[in-house]
């Protein structure tokens, strides 16, 4: 497969080519309603000049109503078109949002099972929500208001040169100063703003843990430490911003250093052509407006060049995103699988996390289809590693995984995970009702199918008592239920969904003994035709297994059936003779 081609969202290029120009319809109109307001908002410094020149002073009084109907039409004109490009721009930029946050969550959401090990939850919601926030001003009013400023200066130019060559020239040497200052300002601005990006990340990553972790934080007594840890990330977060607001307070602070030396030097040299008679006050007047509508849009244009450089610094930060391979990439994966057997087989599967630290040696069995297969050993000895591989949630260093004939690195992993099912040790609920947590893995089953899960699962054993039964909110990752309650519905949600092949990890881990036996059967039943892979510390759970392995240290160190394990007296027997003591 050819190397993935890089993406270059913070490059100049990119952003026309992908952004801006499958949007030039909207950017061509709101280019052209701000050339209309811009065109209406210059004739209006005009206005004093003719009402002074041509109006007051030869006593055309006659002439007023038409000055005023056309100073009225301009301020209509700048107002309607105002509103036009807002709702129009605005509007866009907002959909732009829209876009590139399902852009990033899509990618996100197939990145390996590794890549979310090693990144805090809420640094990616950060990532998918808050980088993409400044791209509005690359298509909202931003952008064109940044043209319109230019062509406002420009126009702006042309007429104090046309009153005044000497003092526009004056005054245009504080305003080069002001550009030189800028330019360099949002150079330095930029990797400031990628970094507020990161710290931004891990603030809210760590505050996510925190309230996701309130009662382990209030069971050790540990909100000052909390809030401590709280208080020196948003203190970093304060003076990256501070350093920030450096940069643009200099180039603010330029601003009005340029107007101010204008205004002195249009005073100084204007009252003096004024008194010589070169200059009348009408054109004194127009100067000084039209001064003004040359250098507004320079200082705005600084505010929106800062916003320009926030919004590219957020794509940086995309980037390094999107840039990050999938589960599919770097692999051919062109089998698809529209039905399967069920038979798995390892061969010489070895893996590690860390490069020197092997977690698997060399592993290699066989799960005839429709069969159970029991992992067992100590914590740490690679049994849940097996059940990741299994799932292809990670991929092997070294050897096969065989599914009915086929390198799972070679199969599509959709077409493999239609037919797979897992419960986990700690399984994870969403926040909502108890119905849509088990309708999950199939949201189309039929009334009957899912209440054919609940009774397998003993769901009503406890939904019976609850008011609202199935439609119980259980809040967040199900904090209103028990443990074991929790643990029923991932179960009903593995039932609903039928699979062929089937990872339990630790699946009776969170059930009293009452529960343990109620589920015991209804996994008799749910493991009937279903090659299945079983992690239990309890040995008492898994002694109709075909087969057990017994896992210590990455390697197999026994395999067998339960009473052919026992007459060998090994490894699993000492697990469970020591286990039935206790």
């Amino acid at each position: 497969m050819a190397e993935k081609k890089k993406r270059k969202l913070g490059n100049i290029n990119y952003v026309f080519k992908n952004i801006m120009w499958p949007r030039k319809k909207l950017l061509f109109g709101g280019f052209l309603l701000i050339i209309l307001s811009r065109l209406a908002g210059i004739a209006l410094p005009y206005a004093p000049k003719y009402l002074i020149d041509s109006i007051i002073t030869p006593s055309r009084y006659d002439l007023l109503p038409m000055l005023l109907l056309v100073v009225g039409i301009a301020v209509l004109v700048q107002a309607s078109t105002s509103f036009a490009l807002t709702r129009i721009l605005s509007v866009e930029a907002q959909h732009l949002i829209a876009e590139l946050r399902s852009k990033v969550q899509q990618h996100i959401i197939k990145l390996p099972v590794s890549y979310f090990d090693n990144h805090k939850t809420g640094e990616l919601v950060s990532r998918i929500m808050s980088d993409v926030e400044g791209v509005r001003n690359l298509v909202g009013t931003g952008f064109v208001q940044l043209l319109g400023g230019v062509l406002t200066s420009v126009l702006s130019l042309i007429f104090l040169l046309n009153i005044n060559a000497k003092m526009t020239l004056y005054v245009l040497l504080p305003m080069i100063v002001f550009g030189v200052i800028a330019v360099k300002a949002f150079g330095y601005i930029r990797p400031i703003f990628r970094k507020r990006g990161e710290l931004n990340a891990q603030v809210t990553g760590r505050l996510t843990e925190s309230l996701g972790g309130i009662r382990v934080i209030k069971g050790f007594d540990a909100e000052e430490y909390e809030i401590g840890v709280f208080k020196k990330g948003v203190l970093e977060l304060f003076n990256n911003v501070k350093r920030s607001l450096t940069s643009t307070s200099l180039v603010t602070s330029s601003s009005a250093l340029l107007l101010g030396v204008a205004t002195i030097i249009i005073m100084g040299v204007g009252g003096n052509q004024i008194a010589q008679g070169a200059m009348t006050v009408g054109d004194f007047f127009a100067f000084t407006l039209y001064l003004g509508f040359l250098v507004t849009p320079i200082v705005q244009m600084g505010n929106i060049g800062s916003q320009l450089t926030e919004a590219f610094a957020g794509l940086d930060r995309m980037e390094e995103v999107l840039e990050t391979p999938t589960e599919e990439d770097g692999l051919p994966r062109s089998t698809s699988l529209t039905s399967i057997h069920g038979e798995l087989e390892f061969k010489n599967v070895a893996f590690y996390y860390i490069e020197g630290t092997p977690v698997l040696h060399t592993i290699s069995f066989k799960a005839k289809a429709g069969t159970t297969t029991a992992l067992v050993g100590t914590s740490g000895s690679g049994k849940s590693t097996i059940a990741g591989l299994a799932g292809s949630f990670i991929s092997p260093v070294s050897g096969q995984i065989i599914i009915d004939g086929h390198d799972l690195q070679e199969v599509s992993l959709a077409s493999y995970r239609k037919h797979l099912g897992v419960v986990l040790q700690d399984d994870f609920l969403f926040e909502g009702s108890i119905r849509e947590n088990i309708l999950f893995s199939r949201p189309n089953a039929t009334e009957e199918e899912l209440n054919h899960a609940v009774k397998h699962a003993y769901i009503d054993e406890f939904t019976d008592r609850f008011e609202n039964g199935l439609d119980t909110l259980i809040g967040e990752r199900g904090v209103k239920l028990s443990g074991g309650q929790r643990q029923r519905i991932a179960i009903a949600r593995a039932i609903l969904a039928n699979p062929r092949i089937l990872i339990l990890d630790e699946a009776t881990s969170s059930l009293d003994t009452e529960s343990e036996s109620y589920i015991q059967e209804s996994l008799e039943e749910l493991l009937k035709g279903r090659t299945t892979l079983v992690i239990a510390h309890r040995l008492s759970t898994i002694r109709k297994a075909d087969q057990i392995l017994v896992v210590e240290k990455g390697s197999i160190v026994e395999q067998g059936t339960h009473d052919e394990l026992i007459a060998k007296q090994g490894r699993y027997y000492n697990l469970y003779t020591f286990q039935a003591r206790i």
